[in-house]
C-alpha cells in the first residue's frame, strides 16, 4: 500500500513539474519567434509576397530588371535603403553614391542569396530578422534586436566606367549644364581658353582650383593668394585633360572615380566618387 502511495506522488509531481516548464516556454519566447511575428505582421501589412530563405530572411524581386541574370562571379554595382520595420532610416546610399563588389564577396550574405540570379536594373527587398543582422547588441545607428528592412537598387551598369560616365551625365543634365566629353572620358566647360605656354605631360603648372563632390561638399581647394604648384604628370590622371590648354585658362571639369582616387580615396573622398573641379592655370614652365 505504502509503495502505491509513493508512486502516486511521484506521478504528481512530474506533472507539476512539466507544467512549471510548459508554462515557461509560453512565458520566454525565443527571439526567432519574436521576429518571426514581427516579419509576418509586417509582410501582412504591406500587403507583400515574399520568399523565405531556409536561413531565416525574406526576401522579394520588386521590379525586374532589363540586363544580364547576375552570377557569384560577376561584379555589381547597386544602392542601398536601410530601414526599421517602423520605416526608421539606418543607412542610405548618398546621391550620386553607389556600394560595389562582386556579388560573391557581398555581405551579409543573405543580400548575396537574394540577389543571385536576379537581372541587372532589379530591385529587391530584404528582410533580416535581427539574430541575421546586428542582433541584441546592435550598433551606432541600428537598436539592439531590431528587424532591418533593405531596399537594394541593383543599377544597370556592369563596369564602374560605365557608371561613372552615367553619373556624369545625370549630373550635367541636373544642373543644366552642357560639357565636351574629353577621349579620356572627362567632361570639362572652358570657360576663358588661355594665351600663354600650351601644357605638355612634364609641365609645371600654377594652378587656383576648388574641388567638390556631386553633392556639393568642398573636399579641396586653394586659399586666397594661395597656388598649386606641381607638374602635371604628379596630379591624378583626370586633371591630364589640361594637356593642350594654355597660360590663362579657366576651367570646370568633371572627372570618374577611375581617374580620380577610385578605391583608395583621401579623408572625406567617399570610394568610388566622381569629382567636380573649378581649375584656373596661372602659369606654365615647360
Amino acid at each position: 500500500m505504502q509503495m502505491r502511495k509513493s508512486t502516486g506522488f511521484f506521478s504528481f509531481a512530474m506533472l507539476a513539474i512539466m507544467l512549471v516548464f510548459n508554462s515557461c516556454d509560453k512565458e520566454y519566447a525565443t527571439i526567432q519567434d519574436i521576429d518571426e511575428a514581427r516579419i509576418q505582421a509586417y509582410i501582412k501589412q504591406n500587403n507583400l509576397s515574399m520568399t523565405k530563405d531556409p536561413t531565416g530572411f525574406y526576401y522579394q524581386v520588386l521590379t525586374q530588371g532589363t540586363g544580364a541574370p547576375l552570377r557569384n562571379r560577376d561584379s555589381v554595382f547597386y544602392t542601398l535603403n536601410v530601414k526599421s520595420l517602423a520605416g526608421v532610416s539606418f543607412f542610405k546610399s548618398e546621391a550620386y553614391g553607389n556600394e560595389g563588389n562582386y556579388l560573391g564577396y557581398i555581405n551579409p550574405s543573405s543580400y548575396r542569396i537574394a540577389l543571385l540570379g536576379v537581372r541587372r536594373g532589379s530591385k529587391v527587398s530584404v528582410i533580416l530578422p535581427s539574430y541575421l543582422a546586428y542582433g541584441k547588441n546592435g550598433n551606432a545607428q541600428v537598436p539592439p534586436n531590431e528587424v532591418i528592412v533593405t531596399e537594394i537598387n541593383v543599377l544597370p551598369q556592369p563596369t564602374l566606367w560605365q557608371l561613372d560616365d552615367q553619373k556624369i551625365t545625370n549630373f550635367l543634365t541636373a544642373n543644366n549644364l552642357t560639357a565636351v566629353k574629353s577621349p579620356s572620358r572627362v567632361h570639362y566647360i572652358l570657360s576663358q581658353a588661355g594665351s600663354g605656354p600650351v601644357i605638355d605631360i612634364g609641365s609645371t603648372v600654377t594652378l587656383k582650383y576648388k574641388g567638390r563632390l556631386f553633392n556639393g561638399t568642398v573636399f579641396d581647394e586653394t586659399v586666397g593668394t594661395g597656388y598649386l604648384v606641381t607638374k602635371l604628370n604628379e596630379l591624378i590622371k583626370g586633371w591630364e585633360v589640361l594637356l593642350g590648354m594654355q597660360k590663362g585658362a579657366k576651367l570646370r571639369i568633371f572627372i570618374p572615380s577611375d581617374l580620380a582616387y577610385g578605391l583608395n580615396p583621401p579623408s572625406g573622398i567617399p570610394v568610388s566618387a566622381c569629382l567636380d573641379f573649378d581649375i584656373e592655370v596661372i602659369d606654365v614652365t615647360n
